[in-house]
């Protein structure tokens, strides 16, 4: 099915808008088609691209690409048709699922809450060159550095599946549900409102008081209405949550003028692909009735690579976009770095700034230190409301959550040192504390676990939850474990980090030590062969190459140890000072 709504001067991408939502007799015999179905649960990133499917947003697509479009995305940036399209839009399924599925058959969409969203006929069953995929569409074959090449690499099903969809409904949402316009919605808002042309601006970030000035740059230049429409989808690991942002957002539209800007949000799931990302945004932006669009200084980049190089030259986004703009049929606003000038209080972009004039700025790093240390943030660079509500959810470091992770061979010293630990930070007082050793994890969680390998690292995961759910709510949790394996460690730290501050404390204890030590005889039993998967007799322990502080209690006695862990939690600004 497809809409079209009249009276904007920008079509959308194909000439229709496409709706995969059915109706009437259809309906209802799907509905019975359904009961005998398979399920297939998606994924976060599936719920995302499904639901852009579903509402148009990514017209002319009415389903995960097959095997040709997907191959001709990959290699050429067309559709099998030649249709101009950049980014392969795909469903990832595990080798196991994919041999019970054949072409022709037919599956029930679910989302994570078991909501039945619709029915995806499957047209193709391909296995892709992912190495391939992340050179031609990310830029490396196999930088992990870069967050979509690793969830490409280390966590996306091995086959694809291609096919169409017909669907119930889309992904339901319960919040901000006022400001989640379909491109119909959209379209239908702006043809009431009269508008002929309109600004289509993305972000993923908080925005400030640079950002209005940049919109409203763009707005008189173009003689448009702007839509500012964030990502509240999948963004970038590390990014401010969307329920921040989107409070952000909505205190910065007081400063528009009246009438000059809408917001409305958008639920993408980006791959911080910058040059094919930003031509995708654009083809995002037309389908919601856009006319016009942004494009910054590196827009969607994912940051640095390996070798601590940006991925993407910062204007490579601009000059690919430029050159298809014809293809997708959008106007392109790109603009330099908008920065404050001392001198003229007031906001220009930075190849306009008279020469010998001072200029300031705050680079994301910098914003972030100030609200650890709670440090002044100048009313030249944001608003006071929206620098609050930034404060309530980022407070500074002494009145976050944090977890002190030991990591360490067995009889290292990592359960004495925790416990030492939790008593000093019981006595200083500022936040509750709780120990989370690795065998009281065993006793209570995983009873049913080994210590295989793949055991371990649930047993590790299991810990890493609770710990970020305490770190969350700005307590103290600290974790003793062996811990062997370098993934799970690094897995632990991005999962914490998200919620406050991660401390990681290798217990170095040479192995011959916590040999003689043995208190329960677990490594002479190791040595005769009665146990296995001891690490550091018959498995392998990791050394942390990065950790934040490294001990050896053969060394320095447990109190020297928990003093040197509190004067570095004072130094980084966790304890009051």
């Amino acid at each position: 099915m497809s809409i079209v709504v009249r009276g904007l001067k920008n079509e959308p991408y194909g000439g229709k808008l496409i709706d995969l939502l059915v109706t009437g007799e259809e309906r209802e015999q799907l509905l019975k088609d359904s009961v005998d179905l398979v399920n297939y649960h998606m994924t976060e990133r599936q719920i995302c691209d499904a639901e852009l499917l579903i509402n148009g947003g990514f017209s002319p697509l009415t389903g995960f690409l097959n095997q040709a479009d997907y191959e001709s995305v990959v290699n050429n940036l067309t559709l099998a048709d030649g249709t101009f399209w950049p980014m392969p839009i795909t469903l990832d399924v595990s080798r196991e699922a994919a041999a019970t599925y054949s072409v022709g058959q037919r599956l029930n969409l679910r989302d994570e809450e078991f909501n039945l969203i619709g029915i995806l006929t499957i047209e193709s069953i391909y296995e892709p060159n992912k190495a391939l995929e992340a050179e031609k569409v990310l830029g490396s074959p196999d930088d992990i550095c870069h967050p979509s090449i690793a969830y490409l690499l280390q966590e996306a099903g091995d086959i694809y599946i291609g096919g169409s969809i017909k669907a119930f409904q889309l992904p339901p949402h319960y919040d901000f549900c006022d400001m989640r316009l379909s491109p119909k919605e959209m379209r239908m808002n702006i043809d009431r409102q009269g508008l002929g042309k309109l600004i289509g601006f993305q972000t993923r970030n908080p925005m400030h008081r640079s950002h209005r000035e940049l919109t409203l740059l763009a707005a008189r230049e173009a003689r448009a209405h702007v839509l500012i429409h964030p990502v509240v989808g999948m963004t970038k690991p590390g990014d401010v949550d969307h329920y921040t942002r989107v409070r952000c957002y909505k205190e910065l539209m007081n400063h528009y003028p009246a009438g000059m800007a809408t917001l409305s949000l958008l639920p993408l799931a980006m791959r911080m692909g910058g040059p094919r990302e930003a031509c995708w945004h654009a083809i995002i932006r037309k389908n919601y009735g856009c006319t016009h669009f942004i494009v910054g200084r590196d827009h969607a980049g994912p940051g640095n690579n390996r070798a601590g190089q940006p991925f993407y030259d910062p204007y490579a986004a601009q000059e690919l976009l430029l050159a298809h703009k014809n293809d997708i049929g959008i106007e392109v606003l790109v603009y330099r770095m908008v920065v404050y000038v001392e001198e003229l209080q007031d906001y220009r972009t930075e190849d306009k700034v008279p020469a010998g004039m001072r200029v300031l700025n705050i680079s994301g790093t910098e914003l972030r230190r100030r609200l650890y240390k709670g440090i002044d943030i100048p009313h030249w660079f944001s608003y006071p409301e929206v620098v609050k509500i930034l404060r309530q959810s980022y407070p500074p470091r002494n009145r976050q959550g944090f977890t002190v992770f030991f990591t360490g061979l067995s009889g290292s010293g990592k359960s004495t040192l925790a416990n030492a630990l939790r008593i000093a930070l019981l006595e200083e007082g500022s936040r509750p504390v709780s120990l989370l050793d690795s065998d009281f994890i065993r006793k209570q969680l995983s009873t049913e676990l080994g210590f295989s390998p793949e055991h371990r690292k649930l047993n590790i995961n299991r810990m890493g939850f609770i710990a970020s759910e305490i770190t969350k709510h700005r307590g103290v949790a600290i974790c003793a474990a062996i811990a062997p394996y370098a993934d799970s460690r690094k897995q632990l730290r991005e999962v914490i980090s998200e919620q406050g501050g991660y401390i990681e404390v290798y217990v170095s204890t040479p192995l011959e030590v916590c040999e003689a030590r043995d208190p329960s005889g677990f490594y002479a039993r190791a040595r005769r062969g009665e146990i296995t998967n001891v690490a550091g007799v018959d498995s392998e322990y990791q050394t942390p190459v990065n950790p934040e502080l490294v001990v050896d209690i053969s060394q320095v006695t447990v109190q020297q140890s928990v003093n040197e862990i509190i004067l570095f939690l004072e130094q980084e600004g966790f304890l009051s000072q």
